[in-house]
């Protein structure tokens, strides 16, 4: 809910706020953080969906919900973080036309409780399901309880088969870099499907390596199982991503998202490996890892950093009044009161997304120099006068810069009002006094 809320938030308020005559949105410095915000929420959405699928079903996956726990709080708090950043004054001045700052108080509290994050992502996403998970760790240490030799024999040599086969697929799908598995084909992001077989190959024999060396050591290297936790999670939430465009109907419109979603998986998935690489000691092979595996992993890695070209589509997508915004944002309760601030951003952001239409033609006649170069309402006034525009977008354009200024506004009180809090009246609003079909049309 907040990261939804947030990134309706930002970008209406990217959209509305202008700095030297542009709207703050179009500046790549904001244009990163809000990219940032938009892909961060569709991650969150789709292994929101894809975790409460298996619930609503009876299931209930352990390590599954700890990830999500962890991972929604973590990367809720990195979405709050870069509102506050986009909306800078509008979001530390406190007052009911402040829409995040409760958010950014509060987001400590999902961190820290129902589990401290720490000990969530060192202590039992890895450790946990490293045994429970593991297709025969947990049949032979249960075998081992029970004093069945034969049920630990079929464990033990189906566990070696298991390590062998992982080894040559490791291997294998490495030197081609997922090309050896299958997927189904789905254009530019079929290559995901071919990254997370190939991680998964990796993660297991890694896993293998480091519980058969380690034993119960490993348990009290919580920088490794940290780090496999993070793979494990990021390969979890890769294959919700992926399951959510799929169940989406692969929309066009959405590629962008998932490759940014893919992109910043496949980087923390690598991040996590080089780190294993370089820290995992264990015996004989140890050197062997922190040597040649380590170099050919920063060779041949699994992904880098985002790609400029994704995050500039998304932040273009996101700061439009489409039908693919309300959808990423879907559920969010918005106040048809005028006063409510999230209420105002929103009926400035329509009024405000019609007039750039006007706006351009504008802009086309001062080149063409049918009209001379002005600023404010001189300029408009003159595009009206040369019949550049009618009358009808001459006031939408003059209704928009109302509502823009209104909407950028923060709150301010006496001293008398702040320590007493009495007397504590909302602004009046410009959205009052907008014409019903001016909003129509926005809408």
């Amino acid at each position: 809910g907040g990261a939804k809320l947030t990134t309706k938030v930002a970008s209406a308020h990217s959209a509305i706020r202008k700095q030297f005559g542009t709207a703050i949105g179009k500046f790549e410095g904001v244009e990163e953080p809000l990219a940032r915000i938009a892909g961060f929420n569709y991650i969150i959405e789709s292994f929101r969906r894809f975790t409460l699928g298996a619930l609503d079903k009876g299931i209930k996956p352990a390590v599954i919900t700890a990830i999500a726990k962890y991972h929604s709080t973590e990367l809720g708090r990195r979405i709050i973080n870069d509102g506050m950043d986009i909306l800078g004054g509008a979001g530390i001045s406190r007052g009911p036309r402040n829409t995040l700052a409760n958010i950014y108080i509060a987001t400590p509290i999902g961190i820290t409780v129902e589990g401290a994050n720490i000990m969530t992502r060192t202590l039992i996403i890895f450790g946990q399901g490293a045994l429970r998970a593991h297709p025969y760790a947990f049949k032979e240490v249960d075998a081992i309880e029970k004093g069945d030799t034969k049920a630990f024999d079929r464990a033990f040599w189906g566990h070696i088969n298991h390590i062998v086969r992982n080894l040559f697929r490791s291997i294998g799908l490495s030197l081609t870099r997922g090309w050896l598995a299958g997927w189904p084909r789905g254009g530019s992001v079929s290559q995901y499907y071919r990254k997370l077989s190939w991680t998964s190959a990796s993660f297991a024999i890694m896993a293998d390596i480091a519980m058969g060396s380690l034993g119960g050591q490993l348990k009290m290297k919580e920088k490794i199982t940290g780090r496999y936790a993070d793979i494990l999670s990021w390969m979890y939430i890769g294959t919700s991503v992926l399951r959510r465009f799929e169940a989406d109907g692969k929309r066009k419109e959405d590629i962008p998202f998932v490759h940014f979603a893919m992109g910043h998986a496949l980087y923390e998935i690598q991040k996590a490996f080089d780190g294993i690489f370089s820290n995992l000691e264990v015996p004989l092979v140890g050197w062997f890892i922190r040597g040649p595996i380590r170099i050919w992993s920063n060779f041949n890695p699994l992904g880098g950093e985002q790609i400029d070209k994704h995050t500039h589509k998304i932040a273009s997508l996101i700061l439009s009044d489409s039908e693919q915004r309300d959808r990423h944002t879907s559920g969010i309760y918005i106040s048809q009161d005028p006063d409510d601030a999230v209420n105002r951003l929103e009926r400035t952001f329509k009024v405000v997304k019609l007039a750039e239409v006007i706006e351009k033609k504008v802009r086309k006649a001062v080149k063409a120099k049918t009209i001379a170069k002005a600023k404010g309402p001189a300029l408009i006034k003159s595009a009206l006068d040369a019949k550049v525009i009618t009358q009808e977008e001459f006031d939408t354009l003059t209704l928009a810069e109302k509502m823009r200024y209104d909407a950028i506004q923060v709150d301010d009180f006496s001293q008398e009002e702040y320590v007493h809090h009495s007397g504590v009246k909302p602004r009046e609003t410009v959205a009052k006094n907008t014409t019903t079909e001016t909003l129509r049309r926005a809408h």
